[in-house]
């Protein structure tokens, strides 16, 4: 019984030590999140730089955010710009560009209320409804707060103006 007692002894120090290296290796440290004096810590993120855009949508004001990609970025060397933006399937505007803009469609799978999307690499869309795709889009950004987008676009064609935000 005693070399059956030192092997459950020797895992027992095996399975401590493993656990104790994990902990360690999983905690914050100081330069990882910064403390906020209560112990606790904030997340942050020096990769990632946002960028928001206001939209005008017969005079009622929206804020999107952009995502950081190539696209969005493209996108926004257009800025400011009117487009006349057409009624598809009753959830979306679409706008097809002069030009074509850099694009990584992928299956969203998701679209949300208030998505501005490229459709392949000229076609701008301003989603008002959220529901299941299955088509390839390229994220530009999301409107941060849509529950008056779909009222604002109203029925057929919307004149849709984006502009940069205007620094405070």
């Amino acid at each position: 019984m005693t070399g059956l007692a030192a092997t459950a002894r020797t895992i027992a120090a095996m399975t401590a030590a493993v656990t104790l290296a994990l902990a360690a290796s999983c905690a914050p440290t100081p330069s990882d999140s910064p403390a906020t004096g209560d112990g606790h810590t904030i997340e942050q993120d020096t990769d990632m730089t946002t960028i928001d855009i206001d939209i005008d949508i017969h005079g009622t004001m929206f804020t999107a955010q952009l995502e950081d990609n190539a696209t969005a970025r493209a996108f926004l060397d257009l800025l400011p710009t009117t487009l006349t933006m057409d009624e598809l399937n009753g959830n979306e505007k679409y706008h097809y560009l002069d030009s074509s803009l850099p694009s990584e469609p992928q299956r969203v799978g998701t679209i949300h209320a208030g998505d501005i999307m490229l459709y392949g690499s000229d076609c701008i869309v301003l989603f008002y409804q959220t529901f299941r795709t299955p088509y390839s889009y390229t994220r530009i950004g999301s409107i941060a707060d849509p529950g008056r987008l779909a009222h604002a676009l109203g029925a057929g064609a919307a004149s849709v103006t984006f502009t940069p935000e205007q620094a405070a």
